[in-house]
């Protein structure tokens, strides 16, 4: 099971569109990342793994039903997947994008980040 991972890393089980346009978005970020570094323009993808929103938590119900479990041993099981055994707080993910699009970031570009606590397998 890796859907508690972000597609900009390693595809995702039945997300087929995402999966083809998050790497070409990556892509597309690292060629103007290198194209536009000698300006001081970074440029730099960041993908989300199980974020706790109200969308989220509309999957796990649509995937317990289907599994024919509770809505929490569901969630249980998704988080189980993810390393560090939680679902991330929508300001966790912010404070990635805060920074790297903030003065504070003079040197990070052209990178590709899963903000997923761990559960992507790749690089």
């Amino acid at each position: 099971m890796n859907i508690a991972s972000s597609s900009i890393k390693e595809p995702v089980d039945g997300l087929i569109l995402s999966n083809t346009f998050r790497t070409g978005i990556v892509g597309l970020s690292k060629t103007l990342a290198k194209e536009l570094a000698p300006d001081q323009i970074l440029i730099n993808t960041v993908g989300r793994g199980r974020i706790g929103t109200d969308r989220v938590a509309e999957l796990d119900q649509i995937r317990a039903d289907k599994l024919n479990v509770s809505y929490e041993e569901g969630r249980k099981q998704m988080e189980q997947a993810i390393p560090i055994g939680r679902y991330g707080a929508p300001a966790e993910f912010a404070k990635t994008i805060v920074f790297l699009g903030s003065f504070t970031n003079t040197y990070v570009t052209g990178q590709a980040l899963a903000v997923d606590g761990g559960a992507t397998k790749s690089y």
